[in-house]
């Protein structure tokens, strides 16, 4: 274990597992609450192993060192500033997993894996032409006013992911970052099936053919027109602030959000120091830690991945959920419409059964008290609206609308 600056200008005393011994992990506690990890239910006393795997199964990025310098001439490494960052790659490296593969693929150590499980894999690899590479979401980060080596908030990994997904013309997801703590269904749907007017009357001869999509369809295979006809798979991202320095209790309950199917878990974590939580048991909530350095990963030359590194060989961190930080980012993914459908009912149901207060509204049509419109805030990929508004909502800024009572 090493000390290391966790923020620029700031030395913080940040644990980092400079091994990755299991000695050093408490093993799954013996209970019979339920353990719900993303969107699954398993009991701890009979099924430990299928939890086991269904943690390890999932993508597990963590620092890196030795990989080519960011924009050429820039770190070599992402220890003590890089763990948001991998939070954010986790979050989406599991939407992913779902568009690809399924919720139930299963990752298995020396096994040859599929070509579409390699190539999702290859898009996270720490170099400039991967499309959700550390290097990628440093550089795009500069636009959201964050430097090379500055530790990002959820927001503005939530931000700089939409930005990226656009160019990835395999996945095709939408991806939407709801903001002022609110979901608006009439917006979502919009952005989802793009070739449907305002009112949901089709805008395109169908018998003509779909409108051309953003880019050529590449990488592993190509997606069937009947696919996606209907539906854009969407990553649904919320960035919120539950509270000013703690979390605010009136929200603990619904923050057991893992329940979803949907659900892809939550970015946040301690003051600069960020973990992906992907579930919960009792009042303690289950994570993956990106605070291992490991050396930077190439390729094979038959262009598989050695990738033993990216998957969590031991057991999942805990924490009291008292403890996150109030500043996270809750993900949720819906591949179709009936999904996201689906999703709406269950997040309803689920607010109006659970003690406290829900995160945030879920509602038909846009708030006629929203600053900006649709079209401006998440329509336009410029986000020029939206880039005012990142400095409003990102944890590093202390302006957030707090959800009161």
């Amino acid at each position: 274990m090493t000390f290391h600056s966790d923020h620029l200008g700031l030395t913080l005393a940040t644990l980092t597992y400079d091994t990755l011994g299991f000695g050093e992990f408490d093993d799954f506690p013996e209970t019979s609450e339920p353990v719900w990890i993303l969107g699954k239910e398993f009991n701890a006393l009979t099924e430990k192993e299928d939890i086991l795997s269904h943690v390890t199964s999932r993508l597990w990025f963590t620092y890196r060192k030795n990989f080519p310098p960011i924009g050429g001439t820039g770190p070599t490494s992402d220890t003590g500033w890089g763990c948001m960052l991998r939070c954010g790659q986790m979050i989406l490296g599991e939407a992913l997993v779902r568009r690809h593969l399924g919720r139930d693929w299963r990752w298995v150590r020396s096994q040859s894996q599929r070509e579409d499980y390699i190539s999702i894999l290859n898009a996270f690899l720490d170099k400039k032409d991967g499309y959700y590479s550390l290097h990628q979401i440093a550089q795009m980060g500069v636009g959201e006013g964050k430097s090379i080596g500055q530790w990002y908030g959820p927001n503005t990994v939530a931000q700089v992911l939409k930005k990226l997904a656009v160019f990835d013309s395999w996945s095709r997801l939408t991806v939407h970052v709801a903001m002022d703590n609110t979901v608006v269904i009439e917006e979502i749907k919009r952005l989802c099936m793009p070739w449907l007017d305002y009112g949901g009357a089709a805008c395109v001869d169908l018998q003509g053919g779909m409108p051309e999509p953003n880019g050529c369809l590449e990488g592993a295979c190509a997606l069937a027109e009947e696919e996606t006809a209907l539906w854009k798979p969407l990553l649904l991202l919320i960035p919120l602030r539950l509270g000013l320095s703690d979390i605010n209790e009136a929200y603990i309950e619904t923050l057991k959000c893992f329940q979803l199917p949907q659900s892809l878990g939550v970015i946040g974590g301690k003051p600069n120091h960020a973990h992906y939580f992907i579930g919960y048991v009792g009042e303690e909530l289950i994570y993956l830690d990106p605070h291992t350095t490991q050396p930077a990963v190439e390729p094979c030359e038959d262009s598989q991945v050695p990738d033993d590194t990216y998957h969590c060989q031991h057991p999942p961190c805990r924490m009291h959920i008292c403890e996150i930080d109030p500043s996270i980012a809750v993900g949720f993914f819906c591949r179709t419409e009936d999904d996201f459908d689906d999703w709406c009912m269950r997040f309803r149901k689920l607010s109006h059964t659970r003690a406290g207060l829900p995160m945030f509204e879920l509602v038909d049509c846009q708030p006629s008290h929203f600053a900006c419109s649709v079209d401006v805030l998440n329509l336009n990929p410029d986000f020029s609206d939206s880039d005012r508004l990142e400095r409003f909502f990102d944890s590093e800024d202390e302006e957030f609308e707090i959800l009161s009572l």
